[in-house]
């Protein structure tokens, strides 16, 4: 009689391993690994582009062109924003001047690249005492409830009583016109929507399973204040920081239109729209520092609602 192989059981065979080999240059064979390290991190970014809507892309980009203008303005124009040639005032935009130039012929494109540093850090000053102050009030309001809760709600509803702008116009006024206190000014201005934001998310956070979790495993209040309410509370109000940093540049840009920040020889984009304004016949000086506000703005707004729609 013939001996026979057994053969392998159905559910071995299913376990077995597959190896998959390839014939290498010297006719051997070598197991296939994964995808590498650094394919893997391609992959991802691939995916991310794919994800983002085009729209929000090109708002990056803005951005990205804004805040380098603002770090090294130099890298992006010769020309110097507070000298000008007197024999080249009021030129039209052209190849040597791309904005065109002013009434003592300075580069305008020069003035609205080394005006968007101050633009920006007055803006992201703005949003900082915005989230901090803010932030603070409805952190406390929503967390401690009962009497703080209402002396707080009550702050913050005669704060948001007042015009943003109305009320950022008082306060630069009394603190003196400078671009630092019109930052200022639109700081507390905002305080008042960061505070009622917060606030609502610390009371819809507190309610969680995990908050009441903390309580019962001994957790004190400020503990589980610091480590389970406030990183999820903040959520929402980085979306809202976003959305406020163009707000910030639109009402500084208008305190500076209306004279409350740096004076000339300053070149805020405010100023040098409001300059521009008294040469009907060079529209270009108020034109090309309005668009770079306007897109930047439109920009900032772009990528807050995708980040508040992923969020």
């Amino acid at each position: 009689m013939t001996a026979t192989t057994p053969r392998p059981t159905t559910d071995a065979a299913k376990t077995a391993p597959i190896r998959s080999t390839s014939t290498g240059t010297t006719g051997g064979s070598r197991t296939s690994t994964g995808p590498t390290p650094g394919g893997r991190v391609l992959d991802a970014l691939r995916r991310v582009v794919v994800d983002v809507p085009p729209t929000v892309l090109l708002s990056f980009a803005v951005l990205l062109v804004v805040l380098a203008w603002s770090l090294v303005p130099g890298w992006f124009t010769a020309y110097s924003p507070i000298e000008g040639v007197p024999a080249d005032k009021l030129q039209a935009p052209s190849a040597a001047h791309l904005f065109g130039t002013d009434h003592i012929g300075r580069d305008v494109l020069s003035r609205v690249i080394h005006g968007t540093g101050s633009s920006v850090t007055s803006a992201l000053i703005a949003v900082g005492i915005g989230v901090v102050v803010g932030g603070a009030i409805g952190l406390l309001a929503g967390f401690l409830g009962r009497w703080s809760d209402t002396v707080l709600s009550r702050v913050v509803d005669v704060l948001l009583a007042i015009p943003s702008f109305l009320l950022a116009v008082i306060v630069v006024s009394s603190l003196g016109f400078q671009t630092v206190n019109a930052a200022i000014a639109t700081g507390i201005s905002a305080v008042a929507v960061f505070a009622r934001v917060m606030r609502s998310e610390v009371m819809k956070t507190r309610r969680s399973v995990f908050v009441e979790a903390s309580h019962l495993v001994g957790g004190s209040r400020w503990h589980i204040l610091v480590l389970h309410v406030l990183p999820n509370a903040s959520r929402s109000v980085l979306t809202l920081a976003v959305l406020q940093f163009g707000l910030s540049i639109l009402v500084i840009a208008g305190l500076a239109f209306l004279g409350y920040g740096d004076p000339p020889p300053a070149s805020d984009w405010g100023l040098l729209i409001s300059n521009g304004k008294d040469y009907l016949t060079a529209p270009w000086l108020v034109f090309w520092p309005a668009v770079v506000t306007i897109v930047t703005v439109l920009s900032v707004n772009r990528i807050s609602r995708w980040l508040r729609k992923t969020s």
